[in-house]
């Protein structure tokens, strides 16, 4: 089983910055993809994006160019750098790590962007 730690977010007004992390334990395979998906109200839930354990990324689209994902192993912890903030990233931002026979999820961290 594999636990997720999130810690981060918070208020930010638009054009700010904010950093996430996000720390696994647990059992944990030597391949795995780690990312944060965010859930706007009344919206469903949603990537944002992810990174393999040999480096690859991917973001979405409305993120690219303003957030950056980077991953320690030897941590298994995963972090995720926002800026350029709108109001539309308003969100509850979860942790996701998805191993060969697991598929995790952390409690999720709110991140509110206004002025």
């Amino acid at each position: 089983q594999v636990q997720l730690v999130e810690s981060g977010g918070g208020l930010v007004q638009p054009g700010g910055s904010l950093s996430f992390s996000c720390a696994a334990s647990g059992i944990i395979s030597a391949s795995n993809v780690m990312g944060w998906y965010r859930q706007a109200p009344g919206k469903q839930r949603e990537l944002a994006a992810t990174i393999t354990s040999g480096g690859g990324t991917n973001y979405a689209d409305s993120v690219k160019g303003r957030f950056t994902i980077s991953r320690d192993n030897a941590k298994n912890t995963v972090y995720l750098q926002m800026s350029s903030l709108k109001p539309e990233d308003t969100a509850v931002y979860y942790c996701r790590l998805i191993g060969t026979r697991s598929d995790s999820w952390g409690q999720g961290t709110q991140v509110t962007v206004s002025s």
